[in-house]
């Protein structure tokens, strides 16, 4: 047992020896090795950077460093391995290589980083590589970032951004308080989410997009960071969205021969104006910011085509435009200095000027004379080397011009030059220009007008007109007036079967103008008027159109005056050529109805070819157009009447008239006409009740100038008093022609109804001593004024027989005669007028009544024909025919009476 433990030790030390002989070996030809390498690349593993910087602008870590002196000697590449940290989290890594020739100067490199650096710590790490060996110098920086106790608390500040970009905006909470919520104050980005960085970072990403762009001036948008600490958690910075420069069309161009000046356009605006301006440099010389789209540069003008090179940036961005061009082809000339005028007539001036460019003086040049009045402008070309002056023509007399020049290159045409200041030039006066004549009939007038000359006409001051006439076939006697300057019309009541020529002439302190003549026409008394069509307006104004005449020798007239003649006739003078013209006028109205006139101008007189009424826009006839409304009732018809409608109140044309009726709670019915000229329109059938009519005149703009008119109708009466009035009528018609009949036919009538009576013959034994008297006789029985006879007295004795008569007479005396009747003398009868008291004879066959003396006359037979009662006055009544006597005259026997009822006179 004890001999196996030695044995063991023994082998274990003799191990161990061994091991320690095998690593001082390996060891001495590692030295050795390492020796060699020394020997052979001197100073490989010290070569690496030194002197390394590192910053921050915005989101952007910058770094700078040298070379070590040790790589002084190398003949490779060096590579540069870069990494960036955030928060001690490798985001990003790189490589840049250092060329031989380069080493030993001064390198730079630059990262954006996607967070604002204040936002968490940014660590930039630097490692050399050379012939692929890791050098074993390395460098380290690290930018700390914002703390919980700095001053602002949201970042970027006032950043500005590409449209379409992605942002990402970092909130560093304040020590003791505790994150909330970030947002966007306003508009809204897209694709937002807030991450957590550390416990007292946060970050909001988002798209910005068009919608979050803002005006040049306006203020940006704001971007808020939210803590849970309410008296002041609440913190932000504010950004701009925009766009890089965009400039186009660059042209360049010389002015004076001595400088370029380079212009273009601008495109789309950056709409960041206030925190990134945009800058400009001209083949690398940097740009007044105060020309706008301008910028020039100093230099010597060559014949030959040069590249002019623009650069414009900002903070989002540059861009280069170019333009190639040969600058004594573009001449782009200045204004020329000093303008005078000189030598001012009455139809030309002069004007001068001089030039600041000396070189100008050896140019062939083209000027432009703008020459300006109240009614426009107009120019004139002057052509000359080195051109000073210019003439102006054909102005107007005492006429007021605004004049300036500007000047071109006129063997390479690039563009005008600028204009030269404005100057002020009044012309002299001259005699006035010829008037514009024309003629208006008025009644048993001619009135002769002309226009009123305008001031670039008048040359001055018109001091007044002259107007003459004279017979064409009498022209040495002419007549003459003057006529004040205020008017420009003159009255004359000429012979309108002669020929006048009329002259009118206008005067100013400079003479007279030439006179304007005018022939008036022989005007024939039955001449016919010419038929008047009408005329529709447009647009404010007429448009005619005529066939042309070849008596129109010198043109055509056109004139236009209100149909009502309330404003005076004007005109239009129109060259033979011309056969259509639109009429416009400022002083037309809409609604007044207008007369225009086509004539031929001839070598005598005016021939009238057309004339026309129209309106330039038709309006609505105001209502209450018949004032004078009223009605007419014939029976069950209503006739509605108005008067004639005025042209004055026509403010359209009329094409008839309308009436509508209805009761107050009835159907409506109405009845039209198509005649403008009618003044009534008849309701037909209409029942007894209450109307309301209305009357509407028919236009093209509808039914206008409505009137109404309230009506109670009443049949029965109305026919009542036409019935009284028709009979009454009819009676009166009827006597008049009895009246009439009887009138002409009088005396056949008075000798059928009033025959003549025979007047009695009395013989003398037919006498009484008595006076008696019958009772029916009176004293002054007057059945007629007129006429009366003296009534025989008659005198008889009693027992006697009368006319031989032997017949007993007792039967023919009334035996009831009152006793105690009194008869009184009757001294004078009144008779009929149609009693007759030529003769005592009766025709045979006659039957006459008479009220005091009726006997009954027959023929032969003695028959009597009738019954007779005689009622006589004073209350006497026969009772029957025996009280009447019978009397038969035959032949020539005497007349016998009834001595009861005519006594023979008494005597006295």
């Amino acid at each position: 047992m004890v001999g196996s433990l030695n044995n063991h030790n023994v082998w274990e030390q003799i191990r161990r020896r061994r091991m320690k002989m095998i690593v001082t070996w390996l060891f001495l030809l590692l030295l050795f090795s390492l020796s060699e390498q020394d020997g052979q690349q001197t100073g490989v593993s010290r070569c690496g950077p030194q002197n390394l910087t590192v910053w921050g602008l915005g989101q952007t870590l910058l770094a700078e460093w040298e070379d070590d002196a040790s790589c002084l000697a190398l003949n490779d590449p060096i590579t540069y391995n870069m990494t960036v940290l955030i928060e001690n989290k490798e985001v990003y890594s790189d490589k840049v290589s250092v060329m031989p020739d380069d080493i030993g100067s001064t390198h730079s490199w630059n990262w954006t980083s996607y967070l604002p650096l204040e936002c968490a710590s940014h660590t930039f790490r630097l490692r050399s590589l050379v012939q692929n060996q890791m050098s074993q110098l390395e460098q380290e920086k690290t930018l700390p970032g914002q703390t919980g106790s700095g001053g602002e608390r949201v970042f970027p500040q006032d950043a500005v951004f590409d449209v379409g970009s992605t942002a990402t905006f970092c909130c560093v909470v304040p020590d003791g308080e505790k994150f909330d919520k970030m947002f966007l104050d306003g508009p809204t980005g897209r694709n937002m989410s807030t991450t957590k960085i550390s416990e007292q970072r946060y970050a909001l990403t988002l798209q910005l997009g068009a919608s979050l762009l803002t005006g040049p001036r306006d203020p940006g948008v704001n971007v808020k960071c939210k803590t849970k600490q309410p008296s002041k958690g609440l913190y932000g910075s504010s950004f701009r969205v925009g766009y890089p420069p965009d400039v186009r069309d660059l042209w360049c161009e010389t002015r004076d021969l001595e400088s370029v000046e380079c212009l273009w356009r601008e495109g789309r605006g950056t709409m960041v104006e206030l925190l990134s301006p945009t800058k400009y440099q001209l083949d690398g010389s940097k740009c007044d910011s105060k020309n706008k789209a301008r910028c020039s540069k100093k230099l010597k003008v060559e014949v030959g085509e040069k590249n002019w090179t623009l650069t414009a940036w900002n903070r989002l961005g540059k861009v280069e435009i170019q333009d190639t061009a040969d600058l004594t082809k573009r001449v782009h000339m200045l204004a020329p200095h000093e303008l005078t005028v000189a030598d001012v007539n009455a139809r030309t001036a002069k004007l001068s000027w001089r030039w600041t460019v000396k070189r100008y003086d050896n140019l062939s040049l083209t000027c432009q004379t703008n020459i300006t009045d109240t009614e426009g402008h107009f120019p004139q070309i002057e052509h000359g080397v080195g051109l000073k002056v210019a003439i102006l023509t054909d102005l107007r007399p005492n006429w007021e011009y605004q004049v300036k020049v500007r000047c071109r290159a006129a063997e390479h045409f690039w563009k005008w030059g600028t204009w030269s200041k404005t100057v002020t030039l009044r012309t002299l006066g001259d005699v006035p220009d010829p008037l514009d004549v024309w003629m208006e009939e008025k009644g048993n007038q001619t009135l002769i007008v002309w226009k009123r000359p305008l001031d670039h006409q008048s040359h001055g001051e018109i001091m007044q007109y002259q107007v003459t006439w004279a017979r064409t076939s009498d022209s040495n006697r002419l007549n003459k007036t003057n006529v004040p300057p205020s008017a420009h019309r003159h009255a004359l009541r000429l012979d309108t079967g002669e020929q006048y020529v009329i002259k009118v002439m206008a005067k100013n302190k400079n003479g007279s103008s030439s006179p304007s003549a005018i022939t008036l026409p022989v005007i024939s008394p039955d001449k016919t008027s010419m038929k008047v069509s009408r005329l529709i307006g447009s647009e404010g104004g007429f448009n005619l159109s005529w066939s042309g005449r070849p008596e129109a020798s010198c043109g055509y007239i056109v004139d236009w005056v209100p149909a009502n003649r309330t404003e005076p006739v004007d005109w239009r003078k129109l060259p033979p050529s011309q056969t259509s013209v639109r009429i416009e006028s400022k002083n037309f109205k809409d609604g007044l109805r207008y007369q225009l006139s086509i004539y031929a101008c001839t070598q005598t007189s005016a021939l009238l070819l057309e004339r026309m009424e129209g309106y330039v826009t038709e309006t609505r006839i105001k209502d209450n157009l018949f004032t004078s409304l009223k009605y007419k009732q014939q029976g069950s018809h209503v006739e509605i009447s108005w008067d004639p409608v005025s042209l004055r109140e026509q403010s359209a044309f009329i094409h008839g008239y309308v009436l509508y009726w209805w009761e107050t709670s009835g159907q409506n019915f109405s009845v039209t006409t198509n005649n403008p000229e009618d003044t009534s329109l008849t309701a037909k059938n209409l029942q007894t009740g209450s109307y309301t009519f209305k009357v509407a005149a028919r236009t093209d703009v509808g039914e206008c100038g409505n009137t109404t008119l309230i009506a109670t109708l009443n049949f029965q009466s109305d026919s009542f008093i036409m019935i009284f009035i028709f009979s009454l009528c009819a009676v009166s018609a009827l006597l008049l022609i009895i009246t009439i009949l009887c009138y002409h036919h009088w005396t056949c009538i008075k000798q059928k109804l009033y025959p003549e009576i025979p007047k009695p013959e009395m013989p003398d034994w037919f006498a009484s001593p008595v006076k008696r008297v019958p009772p029916y006789l009176q004293t002054d029985l007057s059945h007629n004024a007129e006429e009366h006879t003296d009534i025989p007295q008659l005198h008889y004795k009693s027992g006697e027989p009368l006319n031989n008569n032997t017949q007993d007479s007792t039967g023919l005396i009334s035996p009831q005669t009152p006793h105690s009747y009194q008869n009184q003398p009757a001294e004078k009868y009144w008779a009929s007028p149609a009693l007759n008291s030529s003769g005592p004879n009766v025709p045979s066959q006659s039957l006459f009544a008479n009220p005091t003396y009726n006997p009954m006359m027959t023929g032969e037979d003695c028959t009597p024909s009738s019954d007779p009662k005689l009622q006589m006055r004073n209350g006497y009544q026969p009772q029957s025919l025996d009280e009447f006597f019978r009397l038969c005259q035959m032949d020539q026997d005497p007349v016998s009476f009834v001595s009861g009822y005519i006594m023979p006179p008494q005597p006295s």
